[in-house]
């Protein structure tokens, strides 16, 4: 079954964070870890660290790319720990 949301993935090889949306988590984990994605081909292996569930794959987008403005990793860390997103405490 096809859930879409945000995950952050965790570098194994430096560390850092890498933010997504899917609708697919096992496969897009897959596709991370064979080097079929640019962005993340010279980071591989990667661990998945969070995934939060969206009503809908548009949702999901909307959120990875407004979570992808924040640049502090301790802002990345607590959303990895709650597994929420900050603007959802405004």
């Amino acid at each position: 079954m096809k859930i879409p949301g945000v995950y952050i993935l965790e570098s194994f090889k430096n560390g850092r964070y890498y933010i997504g949306s899917t609708d697919d988590i096992e496969n897009r984990i897959s596709y991370h870890n064979s080097g079929w994605v640019t962005a993340t081909k010279n980071n591989r292996p990667f661990k998945l660290v969070a995934f939060i569930e969206c009503s809908n794959i548009n949702l999901a987008r909307s959120y990875e790319f407004r979570l992808k403005r924040y640049k502090r990793r301790d802002i990345l860390e607590k959303v990895i720990k709650d597994l929420t997103f900050p603007w959802m405490h405004d």
